[in-house]
């Protein structure tokens, strides 16, 4: 378990998603192990991988890690993305947490029956606009710096742009009210590590279709 970090999820976007974006801003180069199959899944479990039988899993220097926030907060650290002292750290976390809320109904949306995605589009959009973009814009907007914490790049700008991102595929004019959100996207997606992953061939992982939502539920089995 040395060299590059190895994950262990889907062909898709889910909890890792985050996990990739985080590692690419950081320019760290990774490797992949798909499940495909409930007997890949059920080897992780039996050689004892998973310590909450669950995925995601990343191995990374030496460690066999799982819970999707043990992750991030490590590569956050390590790298230099989780503010310069207990009081950034802290304002990432919250920041971060929000955000994760957000996501929280965009990553469910796939799995939900046909006949109640429309009401749930309909909640995201709400939720996005009345509730967490207003938040972030008045961050931006009260400090007047290019960043959420401290005025450099952290993970909580990094996550920020991955649900903007998310939100603006379900509707895609959906900053036109928040100016500054505009400029902080404009600004965190030419960094040139985050502009690399953005682009077409990286790692970065397509909006979930039915083949997707199809696997998980048969290698997890979600019946």
């Amino acid at each position: 378990m040395t060299g590059k970090p190895k994950l262990y999820y889907f062909d898709g976007r889910g909890k890792m998603e985050s996990i990739r974006w985080l590692l690419s801003a950081a320019g760290v180069e990774f490797e992949e192990q798909f499940l495909t199959t409930r007997e890949q899944y059920e080897k992780l479990l039996q050689d004892g991988s998973l310590l909450f039988q669950q995925v995601p899993m990343v191995e990374i220097d030496g460690m066999k890690m799982v819970q999707t926030r043990a992750i991030l907060n490590y590569i956050a650290a390590k790298h230099n993305l989780y503010g310069k002292d207990l009081k950034e750290r802290a304002l990432i976390d919250m920041y971060v947490g929000g955000t994760d809320d957000l996501m929280t109904f965009i990553m469910k949306f796939p799995f939900l029956p046909a006949e109640d995605k429309e009401k749930e589009l309909a909640n995201i959009l709400q939720k996005a606009t009345g509730r967490y973009f207003p938040a972030y814009e008045k961050v931006l907007k009260d400090h007047g710096q290019d960043f959420l914490v401290g005025n450099r790049l952290s993970w909580a700008d990094v996550h920020l742009l991955e649900a903007i991102l998310m939100v603006e595929e379900k509707k895609s004019d959906v900053l036109s009210a928040f100016p500054h959100l505009q400029a902080f996207k404009a600004n965190i997606s030419s960094i040139p590590a985050i502009k690399k992953f953005l682009e077409p061939g990286s790692q970065r992982k397509p909006v979930p279709d039915d083949k997707y939502v199809e696997t998980v539920r048969r290698v997890l089995r979600m019946y």
